[in-house]
């Protein structure tokens, strides 16, 4: 015969081990680390990897709820619904003010939405929450360059590709700029 002390220590034993299952894992600063060293590196091979890994953990807010705000925030950006989007990362935002990925995302969104005051305030808390989020830069260039304001894009630019050398994308906004600002025509 089972006892009811064997029952309830399987019990225990299933409410921890489902609790383990369910625990939030946000970034590892550690690893964030290792892997911006790794990608300052110049002609990078795998760059594009090494940025995956760093925008997966920048993604880990900590919390299963709010790790789903920022996946269903950007599903409705991939399916342009900015409005929808705007509102699920708002929530995200108004629930964990120090995740910096949720405001980065939102800014991306209104951008999107072509609200660009909106855009910059989020750009500036994402900056300020994570000084190397290479993403934000990339925004508050796109957000200046639209604006009209190419040496501010540039700088954003420059310091995005202080951080990711590698990504042609922004080596070609950097060039692009740098023509435009001294006055060179294509």
């Amino acid at each position: 015969m089972v006892s009811l002390r064997f029952i309830l220590n399987c019990i225990v034993a299933a409410f921890l081990l489902q609790g383990l299952a369910i625990v939030p894992v946000s970034a590892d600063e550690s690893r964030l680390d290792e892997l911006f060293d790794t990608l300052r590196e110049p002609d990078l091979p795998n760059w594009q990897m090494v940025e995956d890994e760093i925008w997966s953990e920048w993604s880990k807010s900590g919390s299963a709820s709010m790790d789903l705000l920022l996946q269903r925030g950007r599903d409705a950006m991939e399916q342009e619904n900015f409005v929808l989007a705007i509102e699920h990362l708002t929530a995200l935002t108004d629930h964990a003010p120090d995740f910096a990925e949720g405001f980065n995302a939102r800014a991306t969104a209104y951008f999107r939405h072509g609200l660009f005051g909106p855009a910059m305030a989020d750009i500036e808390r994402a900056l300020s929450l994570n000084p190397n989020h290479f993403g934000a830069m990339i925004g508050l260039g796109a957000v200046m360059e639209e604006l009209g304001y190419p040496e501010k894009a540039l700088a954003a630019f420059r310091a995005a590709h202080a951080i990711h050398p590698n990504e042609p994308d922004i080596k070609d906004a950097v060039e692009r700029l740098e023509k435009s600002v001294s006055g060179i025509t294509i």
